[in-house]
């Protein structure tokens, strides 16, 4: 298959990282640095427990990749993040239209 005949997949990404070496028990630095460059991005995202962000395939993995450089950068020897991707092909729907319809199934 070529891949001009590709059409590239926009996904939603739950990502977490974990850091490995870190002497304190608190990463909220690290995750207002990770928030202000989501920011920057442009992609929408979410943060909870993780993180959820929502945009075209490549751009979602290079987001998650320069977590990882920023984190590293300030002194984590050792990063691992368990990420979940979802696709659909059947339609567009964005982070907001999958919560929408349970809020809507809850109401009802």
């Amino acid at each position: 298959m070529e891949t001009a005949d590709l059409t590239p997949l926009t996904c939603i990404a739950d990502f977490s990282l974990i850091s490995i070496g870190l002497q304190n028990a608190s990463f909220s630095k690290h995750i207002a640095e990770i928030q202000d460059l989501l920011q920057k991005s442009g992609l929408k995202y979410q943060m909870a427990t993780g993180t959820s962000v929502d945009g075209p395939w490549g751009q979602v993995a290079r987001v998650i990749g320069y977590a990882h450089t920023l984190i590293h950068k300030e002194g984590i020897p050792r990063i691992q993040t368990d990420i979940r991707i979802t696709t659909r092909a059947d339609k567009d729907q964005p982070m907001e239209g999958s919560m929408l319809s349970v809020e809507k199934i809850i109401v009802t």
